[in-house]
């Protein structure tokens, strides 16, 4: 199977002198400035477009390891620069990368296979990432990245956060903190015409009201999770923070390799003991990925930096989530839900066997070697088992492209 990209995702670098290049190129409608630093001291930036009062902010760069929404961000901001009537009485704000740490240790930039993407993984742990470390650590304990991040959604009092995500197989969907009515119609219209399916089950909305096929709206506060032994509640997150001002987030998920098993809304025949089936084999998973670093462990004595923290973090959520599915009532019985929980279930072990790879690699430690086959192996039966074909980058942008201007179109209208 060919899963080979036609397209590399840029850099950061090359993501902020593009948006320099637009804002030199059109010095009366679009302005780029520092708006904060990351904890390492790297600037975060912000491109705007327009100088209208009602705002849309688009954040890119939350997750490390997703990386189109940086290319989404500039070719968004080039389509408000060329199509008047999106900037008429709106103006475009695109923070270029959320967390400009973590993009300096995910390295994929144009991966060839699973295999290859996960050989550069990186996602940190949840106290580390800027839209989430709000749901995990106190006020006084947030990272600089999200501090900046808020002070932007403050300034600028968006109708419409877009923050950009995506996953590296599976489907595309939309979590919203309030219901955009009228959006499900042209998502599903843009994802059947770019040919990327719709995760109609995302085990991340599981249990959330939708409004449409794969457009899901979070939960009120107070209403009790799917997962309850997760940490991080998106309830607490910094996509809530627009609600201060009346507005609300879209968050656009959009896949990297695409799987046509993510979109069956048939119902599962036995969807409680699948359920307890992938909770034994994530356990199973999840003991050889802490045997290798138990064994490791004494030699890597001093040895510590995000990569092992955000490994020992993954491996630490495991036993609850499996708990989860061993014990509480699936979210959804139907075939789309029973295979992203699948997908999820072999997510969080192989990412840690693959920071935990890279950790291991930096120090030439004796446990590499076959590490680096169990991260093979488990990325070529991830992507044989969901038949992951390739979504070329210009689609994958494409669609979030549309998706953030519908939802900025009809929330508009909703605001009104």
């Amino acid at each position: 199977m060919s899963l080979l990209p036609q397209l590399r995702y840029p850099t950061l670098t090359q993501l902020v002198a593009s948006a320099g290049a637009l804002a030199t190129h059109r010095p009366g409608l679009c302005t780029l400035r520092q708006v904060g630093v990351s904890r390492a001291g790297r600037p975060l930036h912000l491109l705007s477009v327009g100088h209208a009062r009602r705002a849309v902010l688009v954040v890119a760069g939350a997750h490390a390891n997703e990386p189109t929404g940086g290319s989404t961000s500039l070719a968004l901001a080039e389509r408000v620069v060329s199509e008047r009537e999106l900037r008429a009485d709106t103006s475009w704000h695109f923070l270029l990368c959320a967390d400009p740490d973590g993009a300096s240790l995910h390295r994929t930039p144009a991966p060839r296979s699973l295999f290859d993407y996960h050989l550069g993984f990186f996602r940190p742990a949840a106290e580390e990432q800027p839209e989430w470390s709000p749901s995990v650590l106190p006020p006084h304990r947030l990272p600089p990245e999200t501090r900046a991040l808020t002070r932007v959604i403050d300034e600028l009092r968006p109708y419409l956060q877009a923050t950009l995500h995506g996953t590296e197989l599976g489907g595309s969907w939309v979590q919203l903190t309030k219901d955009i009515p009228g959006l499900a119609e042209p998502f599903a219209k843009s994802a059947a015409e770019l040919h990327i399916p719709v995760e109609t089950g995302a085990s991340d909305a599981a249990g959330w009201v939708a409004s449409g096929p794969g457009v899901h709206v979070m939960p009120s506060p107070g209403a009790g999770a799917a997962y309850p032994s997760m940490p991080d509640d998106a309830r607490h997150s910094t996509w809530y923070d627009t609600h201060r001002h009346g507005g609300l987030t879209a968050v656009v998920e959009v896949p990297m390799w695409a799987s046509d098993l993510v979109d069956d809304p048939a119902p599962h025949p036995a969807p409680a003991a699948v359920m307890r089936r992938l909770a034994r084999r994530l356990l199973r998973d999840a003991l050889e990925v802490e045997r290798v670093l138990a064994e490791a462990l004494p030699r890597l004595e001093g040895v510590d930096g995000p990569l092992l923290r955000a490994a020992k973090w993954a491996l630490e959520l495991i036993p609850g989530l499996a708990a989860d599915w061993m014990h509480t009532p699936p979210a959804d019985n139907t075939m789309a839900y029973v295979g992203s929980v699948d997908a999820f279930g072999r997510r969080l072990p192989l990412r840690a066997a693959a920071m935990l790879l890279r950790v291991l690699q930096e120090v030439d430690d004796r446990a590499a070697p076959g590490l680096e086959r169990l991260v093979a192996t488990w990325s070529d039966a991830f992507a044989e088992r969901f038949r992951a074909r390739w979504v070329p980058l210009e689609h994958q942008v494409e669609h979030q492209l549309r998706t953030v201007v519908a939802a900025a179109l009809h929330a508009r209208d909703r605001a009104a």
